[in-house]
């Protein structure tokens, strides 16, 4: 019993390192560029006692109200089954079965759940591109020889981090993991050794100073805000993250390394800015002694390739949610853990976002300019967040609407600030990820409404399965030895592909299986309920396959589990029969997708990926019948 706990202990410890690796690099790396933005960016306030004093309080407030208490306290809590990130929540609040209805419907929180998680696809190109670029940017500080190298230096590291995602999340995890942990030691004595020079500076903890600070500059308040905002990104990552590590291993991770190191080291940069405000350019490199430059720029760099980790990973685990809810095409996914399900790599999300991160970097040339762009995309997904958490508290957790509004109610507050000053961006970068998520949602929703266009075309060119099934019994045709399963969307219809097969080859398996594959608004459906199976006729099934959207399709296991428990006798080498549908985008009609809309949806189904390959079928014993269809 002793080893058991001791071999627990040991496996809580490595989850809540790999998650300190995983979680904490892009917050972990804002002290890069957060504070030198507030002084130095284009706006900056001036480096006085008041202002310094006054920022250190604003962050300090900041990180405990949206991170300590906000995301760790409240947001986490509402966790769908485990599962964390926007399509997570926005399922979790939508749920027809919750308590309390909705007071507006549940369309109109979906629609603001889809755009939240296609904010993050923004976010998570300019994450890489910021947090590698300001690292890097750390070798002016020591020497000129690599000025005009900086944005190549930059491009070859985001290369070689997008390289090593097909390695998995948690082998990456456990290497980057003693390195982060290794930074915010590193980083906190860096300031505990500036703070030492100049106690003073922790009586910022007072929220006086934040007041006195906002009084003072009241012609620059919003500008400010923006700003300090940058602390707390990679917040989101907590939430977004919490499938892969779980509430506890997350929380401890944060409030025993990050939080200090973090803590440590802002306020070390603003005492060396009280006794230096010469240092304003870039005040956390200036904290290290000479001899300690170049190997700061090194771990900084490190940090700052694993500081994208988070949001990485988190894309990931979008793009395999919005596959399996039926928001976007069939991808590729690789399980690159047999532990942790959750731990997955997409290779089109993954180089979908390694060239956008190149292509900002490219475009804004320096980390300065690039934080003009970041913020507004998080800041907008941080509100939706909080919106849809309230939901959750509302409808599930049957919390008093009173206290709804209290709690959610001071984190809008925050929050709408936030988004208030970040909206100031626009113009000078910040529309960039609003487009990009813009772009997103529009590929979302053409999926989603095209699929449903294509169903009811489908149904009216299909023939009802029930009369089929009276037909054979009137006139049973001649049957085949083997068993031939048809995969169909639709449990009442009749597949084309089988039609296909009575009308040329006039014959019929021994045994036939309809089967079905549902995507639910749940991360993950026990294997006690993935199966459902009905005889419709003598030897005549329908198997109906339930999987949550965090859930990868097996379809022969799924089969050889079917045939032993449900069936009674075993699949030997069925033939799987597909249908493809060649699509052929026709003129709009009332109610349907305009005619340009169509050609989009036809141009994202003719690259999804082949359904055998992502139902893991063995080729050899696949039959495709395609069929052209007008919608």
């Amino acid at each position: 019993m002793q080893s058991e706990n001791t071999k627990g202990r040991s496996s809580q410890a490595l989850l809540v390192l790999t998650a300190i690796g995983i979680v904490f690099g892009d917050i972990g790396t804002s002290p890069l560029y957060a504070l030198r933005e507030c002084f130095h960016g284009p706006f900056a306030v001036e480096v006085n006692a008041i202002n310094i004093m006054g920022v250190l309080s604003l962050i300090f407030w900041s990180l405990t109200i949206v991170i300590s208490i906000k995301y760790l306290l409240f947001v986490t809590r509402a966790d769908n089954k485990g599962e964390g990130g926007t399509l997570a929540l926005t399922a979790l609040a939508c749920l027809t079965e919750g308590k309390r209805k909705i007071p507006f419907g549940a369309f109109g929180f979906l629609a603001l759940g889809l755009f939240g998680a296609s904010l993050l696809v923004g976010d998570g190109m300019i994450t890489p591109a910021i947090s590698v670029m300001s690292a890097v940017e750390g070798l002016n500080v020591a020497t000129t020889i690599f000025e005009n190298w900086i944005v190549a230096i930059t491009v070859v590291i985001l290369i070689g981090l997008f390289s090593l995602q097909r390695f998995g999340t948690h082998k990456i995890g456990s290497f980057f993991g003693p390195i982060t942990v290794t930074w915010f030691f590193t980083i906190g004595c860096l300031g505990l050794y500036q703070i030492v020079q100049n106690p003073s500076v922790l009586m910022a903890i007072s929220p006086y100073y934040a007041f006195q600070f906002l009084f003072e500059n009241t012609a620059s308040t919003f500008f400010v805000f923006g700003t300090v905002f940058l602390v707390v990104t990679g917040g989101e990552a907590l939430y977004a993250d919490l499938g892969h590590f779980g509430r506890s291993a997350i929380s401890k991770g944060w409030y025993f390394c990050a939080l200090p190191g973090l803590f440590l080291n802002y306020f070390g940069q603003g005492s060396l800015l009280l006794q230096n405000p010469e240092f304003a350019e870039n005040p956390f490199y200036h904290m290290a002694p000479d001899f300690l430059l170049y190997p700061l720029v090194f771990l900084a760099t490190i940090a700052a390739i694993i500081a994208s980790q988070a949001i990485i990973s988190g894309l990931f685990s979008l793009a395999s949610q919005c596959i399996q809810l039926g928001y976007c095409p069939r991808l590729k996914i690789v399980h690159t853990s047999d532990e942790h399900t959750g731990q997955i790599y997409v290779p089109f999300m993954n180089w979908l976002i390694m060239i956008g991160s190149i292509l900002l970097v490219l475009e804004f040339h320096s980390s300065s300019n690039l934080a003009s762009a970041y913020g507004i995309a998080i800041s907008l997904d941080m509100v939706i967040t909080t919106v849809l958490a309230s939901v959750v508290a509302f409808r599930l957790w049957d919390w008093p609407i009173s206290r709804v509004l209290a709690v959610a109610g001071s984190f809008l507050i925050v929050d709408i600030t936030f988004l208030s000053a970040n909206i100031l961006k626009i113009e000078d970068g910040g529309w960039v990820p609003l487009v990009i998520a813009g772009a997103v949602y529009f590929m979302m929703t053409t999926w989603k409404r095209g699929r449903a266009d294509l169903v009811k075309k489908m149904r009216s060119m299909s023939y009802p399965l029930a009369d089929l099934l009276q037909d054979i019994q009137k006139k049973p045709p001649t049957r085949v030895p083997g068993t031939a399963i048809f995969m169909v969307g639709d449990t009442k219809l009749t597949p084309p592909a089988l039609m296909h097969n009575l009308k040329h080859n006039k014959v019929l398996h021994e045994k036939v299986v309809f089967l079905t594959v549902v995507g639910n608004e749940v991360p993950n459906v026990p294997e006690s309920e993935r199966m459902e199976v009905f005889e419709l006729a003598p030897t005549v099934y329908r198997v109906v396959a339930n999987y949550g959207f965090s859930d990868t399709p097996d379809i022969p296991e799924l089969l050889r589990k079917c045939g032993q428990e449900k069936l009674g006798f075993e699949f030997e080498k069925p033939t799987f029969f597909l249908g493809r549908e060649i699509l052929m985008a026709g003129p709009s009609k009332p109610g349907e997708m305009w005619y340009w809309r169509k050609k989009v949806f036809t141009v994202m189904a003719k690259n999804a990926m082949v359904a055998a390959h992502f139902f893991k079928l063995p080729l050899q014993d696949v039959i495709e019948v395609g069929m052209e269809v007008e919608y």
